[in-house]
């Protein structure tokens, strides 16, 4: 088969290409080091879930260069990130006492919740792995913060022509990514995300949303595991 030459930039190709390797070759290998009838190992499945963030990123990045727009568009402001980043630290604590609260009231309605219940398939085993899992943390705070945060806002608002209906859009869509927490959980994730976007709405910026995503995570992931609690 002939292939045309249609004058597209080779860098603009590489680019996609990959990105596009990055969505499939994690699930390729993966399929080396799984287990017959169980799951695959903490590194192979960590690794996995931080190259394909990787790769939403990189998608994400690859619509930006295609359309010519900035990285400050999603958020990416690079200016002024330490005040950014204590903010996001200074907010962290107050945020997690008001979910607290909404947690226990959607349990006092009689729905489920597994919030401090570490999942089995994110359990690291041995000292060895912490780097590991920190670096998975890093990760995955950045690219769900890219991805829901800066970029779901911002072609939800050109869609709707509403930001109010997009930050509501793009949370619950984020809540739907946790499902094995319970309803309960579930729920409260979808209004700490409204939250945490409005933050980013008032900052035009991901760095303190990303900062409070990471200590979010780093509770039950790190913390918790290090001092025995296993929910």
């Amino acid at each position: 088969m002939d292939i045309p030459n249609l004058g597209t930039d080779r860098k603009r190709d590489l680019f996609e290409v990959i990105v596009f390797l990055f969505f499939i070759v994690p699930s390729m290998i993966i399929s080396f080091f799984a287990s017959e009838g169980g799951n695959p190992h903490f590194p192979i499945l960590s690794c996995s879930l931080i190259f394909n963030d990787l790769a939403y990123i990189g998608l994400i990045a690859f619509f930006l260069w295609r359309n010519g727009e900035p990285f400050t568009n999603i958020g990416w402001k690079f200016d002024g990130m330490k005040k950014e980043a204590a903010l996001g630290v200074g907010l962290f604590l107050p945020l997690m006492v008001f979910v607290w609260f909404i947690e226990k009231g959607f349990q006092h309605l009689g729905l489920s919740s597994h919030m401090n219940r570490l999942p089995k398939f994110l359990a690291f085993n041995g000292p060895e792995e912490i780097l590991l899992v920190c670096v998975l943390i890093i990760v995955v705070a950045i690219a769900e913060e890219t991805i829901f945060r800066g970029y779901l806002i911002l072609r939800f608002s050109r869609l709707t022509g509403s930001l109010s209906a997009s930050v509501i859009i793009s949370s619950v869509l984020f809540s739907l990514g946790h499902g094995y927490e319970g309803l309960a959980t579930m729920a409260t994730i979808c209004i700490s995300s409204m939250i945490v976007a409005l933050i980013y709405v008032w900052r035009k910026s991901l760095v303190a949303p990303a900062v409070i995503h990471l200590l979010i995570d780093l509770y039950p992931l790190v913390l918790m595991p290090l001092a025995g609690v296993h929910g």
